[in-house]
């Protein structure tokens, strides 16, 4: 009668793992790291800056670089409209952004490949390792951001009162790269031929992303579509409206740009934390 009796697929239901996500839980446990993402940050700081005669200069050289060679190429050659705006500037309000997501990306991407020895011996939140580099990145935008206002000071002008706006805005950029980093960094480790497609992602989202060139050049009917896959688009023709031209940002690509950051931010933090039990497995 013993062989008549059907064979189980697998283990009994209250045995089989099930790992649920609590909101409040998963903000205690980040915050209770805040320290161990304070030092990794500090850690990654020292070791990028030590030694070097330059310091944290190296942090605006990238982009200013970049701005005078888009300013060469894009508004002397291609004649980019700014209206009112110095091109300069124009330029490198949007370049500052991208600065933050790139940098964000490619050393986020490899923040868990890069600290196997250290996840794999102390517990911890793994997904403080792309925060930390995100951090990092802060900083740098930070040093940024002081050069832009002294680019202000060299054109003779100053940010438009509406510049409040760039705080909603910097939510939206903030939500929508730490969703990417969190996506690449487990992709990294499961996936080792994306640490090689990260310089192309690169190189082609300066253009992809209208940081030398503005929103408007994107058709109209395709706007919603690209904001929605591409988020930075609207946060970067947010932040010249609010801080170059005294505008409030677009109502409705602002708002798909909100959305599309949250679900980039929802749908990456649970593909982390469901791919995360297989890292030490896999390096």
């Amino acid at each position: 009668m013993g062989a008549d009796r059907p064979v189980p697929d697998g283990p009994p239901p209250d045995l089989v793992f099930r790992r649920r996500l609590r909101p409040v839980q998963v903000a205690h446990e980040l915050w209770g790291a805040r320290e161990l993402v304070r030092a990794l940050a500090e850690r990654d700081l020292r070791a990028r800056y030590k030694q070097a005669v330059l310091g944290f200069a190296w942090a605006v050289l990238t982009p200013l670089a970049l701005c005078a060679i888009f300013t060469l190429v894009f508004h002397r050659a291609v004649k980019i409209d700014t209206g009112n705006a110095p091109y300069t500037l124009f330029a490198y309000v949007g370049l500052i952004v991208w600065q933050f997501f790139s940098n964000t990306m490619n050393q986020g991407a490899l923040s868990l490949a890069n600290n196997l020895s250290l996840l794999n011996k102390v517990y911890c939140p793994r997904e403080v390792f792309p925060l930390a580099t995100m951090l990092v990145a802060t900083v740098d935008m930070v040093i940024g951001i002081g050069v832009l206002g002294l680019m202000f000071l060299v054109f003779w002008t100053a940010p438009a009162a509406t510049f409040l706006w760039a705080l909603p805005l910097l939510a939206i950029q903030f939500a929508f790269t730490y969703g990417v980093a969190l996506v690449l960094s487990v992709a990294v480790v499961y996936l080792r031929d994306v640490r090689h497609l990260l310089p192309i992602i690169t190189q082609m989202g300066v253009f992809a992303t209208p940081v030398a060139y503005p929103l408007a050049k994107i058709p109209q009917r395709m706007q919603e579509v690209y904001v929605g896959l591409n988020p930075l688009g609207a946060v970067i023709e947010g932040y010249r409206k609010a801080l170059l031209f005294g505008e409030a940002p677009d109502a409705a690509l602002t708002s798909i740009a909100a959305v599309s950051s949250v679900v980039f931010l929802v749908g990456g933090y649970l593909l982390f934390k469901k791919l995360e039990t297989g890292i030490a497995d896999v390096a």
